[in-house]
């Protein structure tokens, strides 16, 4: 139905795929943490874009080319983890200035300043999702399985819009919990910049972890 092979089975992967960590959903929550509910959803939206770049590829079998090309893969993975490293060093510095000026006033204005205006969400998580050849080969692995052969447009199309609709939700939940957070921090620069700092921690973590990974 609809191009789909054993659709329940499909369903039950994604939720399971959808709700582990990865940069992306950290980024998010990051952003609606710092910034708030309207800037996490540019965060959002770069990431959507970016699922929907990375399964046009996938349909289109540019992800076969990645997982059959060592040297295209290494260049693809060590770029992503180069920029994973960037977005942690901001943050760590970041963080630090939070905690050298936490016995200072703070109200949501000099929250704002904190944000780092020059910081542009949608754009951010766009590149984190591209540079993600792990990503790739999930779209490529994953989705082909439960597409059918009989008709593989419709089938692809399908699988996509699921997987939007779970990123869409669990996003939202993700946003709304960091807008939460960001009245605490508000009150307390020492929080934020714990926070800040173990965000900053987790991204070297991935970085380190990408560099790490093979076809």
């Amino acid at each position: 139905m609809f191009g789909v092979i054993d659709l329940p089975t499909y369903l039950a992967g994604l939720i399971l795929i959808v709700l582990l960590p990865g940069p992306n959903s950290l980024y998010v929550l990051s952003v609606a943490a710092r910034r708030g509910v309207r800037v996490g959803y540019r965060a959002a939206a770069g990431v959507w874009c970016g699922d929907v770049v990375l399964m046009t590829l996938s349909a289109a079998g540019v992800a076969s080319l990645l997982q059959g090309n060592a040297v295209l893969f290494g260049i693809v993975k060590y770029a992503g983890a180069g920029y994973l490293t960037w977005l942690a060093i901001g943050m760590l510095r970041a963080a630090w200035g939070m905690w050298r000026t936490r016995r200072e006033q703070s109200g949501p204005e000099t929250v704002a300043a904190d944000a780092a205006p020059m910081e542009r969400p949608y754009r951010r998580a766009l590149v984190i999702s591209l540079l993600n050849p792990k990503a790739i080969l999930f779209f490529i692995s994953f989705f082909v399985q439960f597409v059918s052969e009989s008709n593989p447009i419709v089938g692809f199309v399908t699988l996509g819009v699921l997987a939007q609709v779970a990123s869409v939700l669990y996003l939202s939940v993700l946003i709304f919990g960091g807008a939460r957070l960001a009245a605490a921090f508000r009150r307390r620069r020492a929080l934020s910049a714990g926070a800040t700092s173990a965000a900053g921690a987790l991204f070297l973590g991935f970085a380190v972890k990408l560099s790490l990974a093979s076809v």
